[in-house]
């Protein structure tokens, strides 16, 4: 049994994301990490150009998907798991803390009577350390809170797609203040990671270059180990906390946390539309960032 996924990226220029196809070269099954839905939020609309990218090279590859896998509720992009599911089938898949999330934004949005904080809306919701296969590929589920209470990372084989909790080495790891992050909490699901083999191949979920770098998203427990400029060795729990709350505190609300949200908690589906037809997202007004003057 082969243990070396076939992975292939596909990158958002407009949000940063990195998308992932994992794909068993034996059996030619798939699994889909963090697809995205194009979402322009000057004029609302939609639309599927990220997704009919990862689409194509799924036909192109003749792969059958049977996971679509969400690291967490993502506040930077809508999901396109529904989309994607209609179109080729598979599972979503989140980690069961979605459960918290859901039940603290749909007291944030004050959302309809019918949306339950349940996870139903989602195929299936992994526990920490829950073990998967993606055809004959070994896949395991680690619980990685800290950026929100439901972060999943997910191991397949020597691979591991950390979602927001680790960035590439020189833009550090992801913010702890969004509603149930917790900057120590992060410090410890961190550990977890460097905890591997140091030459376990990382997937991260976003890349936000440096210095005019090229935009990249693969790199390894030993590289993050030596130089993430916010948690390599030697930085201390209490370091990192410091650190953390205090840039926390100058960093702006995501461009797209208040439509995305909304939608990702729902497994990627958008609101059920209203007696005309036609789906609408919630702007909750002075509840999100600080006041300004």
């Amino acid at each position: 049994m082969t243990t070396r996924p076939s992975i292939q990226a596909f990158f958002d220029d407009a949000t940063g994301t990195v998308s992932y196809v994992i794909a068993d070269p034996t059996s030619r099954c798939a699994a889909v990490v963090d697809p995205v839905l194009d979402f322009d939020l000057r004029s609302g609309r939609t639309r599927t150009v990220q997704a009919e990218r990862l689409l194509a090279w799924l036909r192109e590859q003749g792969l059958t998907v049977q996971w679509i896998l969400e690291t967490h509720a993502h506040a930077d992009h809508l999901s396109a798991a529904h989309w994607l599911q209609q179109q080729v089938g598979g599972r979503i898949a989140i980690g069961e803390h979605i459960r918290e999330v859901q039940a603290t934004f749909k007291k944030l949005y004050n959302l309809e009577r019918g949306f339950l904080p349940d996870g139903t809306q989602f195929d299936h919701l992994f526990k920490d350390g829950e073990r998967f296969h993606i055809g004959e590929l070994p896949a395991q589920a680690l619980l990685v809170p800290g950026h929100t209470p439901a972060d999943m990372a997910y191991v397949v084989g020597d691979a591991v797609f950390v979602g927001d909790t680790l960035f590439m080495p020189d833009v550090g790891t992801a913010r702890a203040d969004f509603p149930g992050g917790d900057a120590r909490t992060l410090y410890r699901s961190v550990q977890r990671i460097l905890a591997l083999p140091p030459k376990t191949q990382l997937f991260v979920c976003h890349d936000y270059p440096p210095n005019g770098r090229a935009p990249a998203w693969e790199t390894t427990v030993a590289e993050q180990r030596a130089g993430n400029i916010h948690v390599r060795d030697g930085v201390t729990e209490q370091e990192f906390v410091a650190m953390r709350q205090t840039r926390d505190a100058t960093l702006d609300v995501p461009t797209l946390i208040l439509p995305s949200i909304q939608i990702n908690i729902r497994a990627g589906q958008l609101p059920t539309p209203e007696d005309d037809g036609v789906s609408y997202l919630k702007i909750p007004l002075n509840v999100l960032g600080k006041a300004q003057n």
